[in-house]
C-alpha cells in the first residue's frame, strides 16, 4: 500500500465509528426497518434493475449500507474495502440485520487476489470512492479480473467536473482543482469529515485525485469492457457546493441556480463481453 493509500486508510479507520453513529447513514433505521435502502441505491433503483440472485461485490464498501441494501434487493453479495474500523461496523450492522454478508479487507487493486476472479455478476463502486484511488487504471482491470463473461459493472460517481470546482466560493463556480488524473494528489487537511459530528479527527491528512470521464471509459475499454450507459445527473448526495444548494426528498443536492450549469455526477455501466 503507497504512503498516501496509508495516510487515507488511517482517517477512514478514524471516520468509521463516527459515521455509523450519525444519522447520516441511517443505521438505526436499518435495523428498524428490514425493507430499508439507502439513498444512494435507490436513486439508482431504475438504472439498477432486478439483481435478485446474482453474485455480487461491492468494492470500497465503507460501513456496508449501500452492500446491505444490495443484499436487500436480492444480491449475494459481498463487501470490500481497505478499512478495518470501517469493516467492523459493516459486520455489525449486517449481523444485527441477520444478512449472510461476506466482508474482506484489502485495498481495491487486490480485490481479485482475495476473491475469485471471473466470479461475479455484478460489480458495484458507490459514489465518492474514485477520488482515493491514485490510478484509475488498475481499478479497470481489477473489475474486468472480477466479472463473469456476461458480468456487469455498475458505478455512480461524482462528476470530474464537480470536483474540479472550488467549494469556497458561494457566490459562483471557479475551476480550481485538476480534472485530469494526475500523479501528484490533492492535499487536504482537515479534522472534520462529512456528517454531522462533534468528534474532531486526529488523522487529519487525506490524499485524493480526480480522474477524467474520458479517462475512466477508457481504462474499461482497454481492459475489454463494453459501455453499455452512461447518464449524467445534476444532482448528488451531499451538498458538495455549500450555499449554492439545496436539498430535496429524496436526498439528493442540485444547484439552486441554473442546474444546467455543472453536472453533479454520473452512473455508468459496462459489460464483460460473453
Amino acid at each position: 500500500m503507497s504512503d498516501s493509500m496509508e495516510l487515507n486508510r488511517r482517517n477512514w479507520d478514524e471516520r468509521a465509528a463516527l459515521h455509523a453513529a450519525s444519522g447520516d447513514y441511517e443505521v438505526e433505521r436499518f435495523v428498524a426497518d428490514p425493507r430499508h435502502l439507502s439513498e444512494v441505491v435507490r436513486f439508482d433503483l431504475p438504472r439498477l434493475g432486478d439483481i435478485s440472485g446474482l453474485q455480487a461485490v461491492h468494492l470500497q464498501c465503507h460501513i456496508g449500507t449501500d452492500t446491505l441494501s444490495l443484499a436487500r434487493l436480492g444480491a449475494q453479495v459481498c463487501g470490500l474495502d481497505f478499512s478495518a474500523q470501517s469493516l467492523a461496523q459493516a459486520r455489525a450492522l449486517a449481523e444485527r440485520c441477520a444478512a449472510p454478508i461476506e466482508y474482506l479487507e484489502a485495498d481495491v487493486y487486490r480485490a481479485d487476489q482475495v476473491l475469485t476472479p471471473g466470479r461475479f455478476d455484478l460489480v458495484y463502486t458507490g459514489i465518492g470512492a474514485l477520488i482515493w484511488l491514485p490510478e484509475i487504471e488498475p481499478w479497470a482491470r481489477t473489475v474486468a479480473a472480477l466479472l463473469k463473461p456476461g458480468g456487469r459493472l455498475f458505478l455512480r460517481e461524482g462528476h470530474p467536473m464537480l470536483l474540479a470546482v472550488n467549494e469556497d466560493y458561494q457566490d459562483r463556480l471557479v475551476i480550481e482543482y485538476p480534472y485530469f488524473e494526475r500523479q501528484a494528489p490533492t492535499v487536504w487537511d482537515s479534522d472534520q469529515t462529512y456528517v454531522q459530528t462533534g468528534t474532531a479527527l486526529t488523522q487529519t491528512i487525506t490524499h485524493e485525485w480526480n480522474h477524467g470521464l474520458g479517462e475512466v471509459i477508457g481504462a474499461l475499454l482497454a481492459h475489454g469492457l463494453q459501455i453499455t450507459a452512461l447518464t449524467e445527473h445534476d444532482s448528488i448526495p451531499w451538498e458538495a457546493l455549500p450555499g449554492q444548494m439545496s436539498k430535496d426528498a429524496t436526498g439528493e443536492w442540485s444547484l439552486n441556480k441554473e442546474r444546467w450549469r455543472l453536472p453533479l455526477s454520473y452512473t455508468l455501466q459496462a459489460v464483460k463481453p460473453g
